[in-house]
């Protein structure tokens, strides 16, 4: 398992993948946390090409916030930090999948995961 803040790519295939998404006219990509372990879909959040970028080098999942306008490093305030194990790119390189190791809850509800209202419960 890789730590945090460990080299995981090199960086010729870091600028190699980034230059493969396609931002969205706020230079943001969707980014899914999935659980490398199960499978489940963790959380969705928003990635600029400086958030992609320290993800791949650190190990450490890193996002954009829309609403603060500002780098969200997973777990800097909560201590729930998502450990990086592969990152992917869509066909059409608008969307990321991260699969990760998620330490304490992924959801600000403070729940494991931020999917956790079904239609059924309606």
């Amino acid at each position: 398992m890789p730590q945090a803040d460990s080299p995981l790519y090199t960086q010729e295939a870091i600028d190699a993948l980034i230059a493969k998404v396609h931002f969205n006219a706020d230079g943001l990509v969707a980014a899914i946390s999935q659980d490398v372990e199960n499978g489940e879909v963790l959380m969705v959040a928003w990635m600029n090409a400086d958030t992609l970028r320290e993800t791949l080098e650190t190990g450490r999942a890193c996002y954009w916030s829309r609403s603060r306008q500002a780098f969200w490093r997973k777990g800097d305030t909560s201590g729930h930090t998502q450990t990086v194990h592969d990152l992917l790119i869509d066909c059409d390189g608008d969307t990321i999948l991260i699969k990760i190791t998620q330490i304490g809850a992924a959801c600000h509800t403070g729940k494991r995961t931020c999917f956790f209202t079904s239609v059924n419960d309606f």
